[in-house]
C-alpha cells in the first residue's frame, strides 16, 4: 500500500532528509559514539525498514533488465541474483551509518542519549508502534479531504466563470 510506504518514510525519514539539506559548513564531525547512539535511535524507531529493501530491489531491477535482454538466461540470472542478495545484503549498513551520521552531526551526544531513552521508553515504543497506523489513516483522510476540497474549488471556479459569462 502506497500510504504505508509513505507513512514509514515520513515516520522514520523526514528528520534525516531535513538534516541532509543542511549545508556542510553547518554540520559538525560527529564522534563514533554519537553515530552509534544515532544508529540505535534509527533502529528503535524502526527506520532500518526504510533501508533494508533497497539492496534486494536494486538487484532485482538489474536481474530484470538482463532477463528482458535475454530471457534464455533466466535460470542463471536468478541464481546470480540469489548469490548477490546474500553477498551484498550487508551493504545496507552503509546507508544506516549514513543516516546515523546525519543525526549525530545535528545533535549532541546528550540529546542523542535522551532521544534514545525516549524511544526505548514505553511511550516511545508506543509511538513507534502506532505511528504507521496513524500516518496511514491520516493519508486516507487527506485523500478524502483533498477530493472534497477539489470538488469545492471546481464548483467555485465554475460559479466565478459563469459570472464572467463562461461555461466550463
Amino acid at each position: 500500500m502506497i500510504a504505508t510506504a509513505v507513512a514509514r518514510f515520513i515516520g522514520a525519514g523526514v528528520l534525516a532528509l531535513a538534516l541532509a539539506a543542511v549545508s556542510p559548513a553547518q554540520a559538525q564531525q560527529p564522534s563514533a559514539n554519537a553515530i552509534a547512539l544515532a544508529r540505535e535511535i534509527i533502529t528503535a524507531k524502526g527506520g532500518t525498514g526504510l533501508y533494508e529493501p533497497l539492496v534486494p530491489q536494486i538487484i532485482e531491477r538489474a536481474r530484470s533488465i538482463f532477463q528482458q535482454s535475454n530471457p534464455m538466461l533466466s535460470k542463471d540470472l536468478n541464481d546470480v541474483a540469489t548469490k548477490l542478495r546474500a553477498e551484498l545484503g550487508p551493504r545496507v549498513a552503509e546507508l544506516i551509518t549514513d543516516g546515523a551520521t546525519l543525526y549525530a552531526a545535528q545533535f549532541t551526544e546528550q540529546e542523542l542519549k535522551d532521544a534514545l531513552a525516549f524511544y526505548k521508553s514505553p511511550l516511545g515504543r508506543k509511538i513507534v508502534a502506532q505511528e504507521p497506523l496513524i500516518l496511514d489513516r491520516s493519508a486516507a483522510n487527506m485523500d478524502v479531504w483533498a477530493n472534497k476540497f477539489a470538488e469545492e474549488v471546481i464548483s467555485k471556479f465554475r460559479a466565478e466563470m459563469r459570472k464572467r459569462g463562461h461555461e466550463i
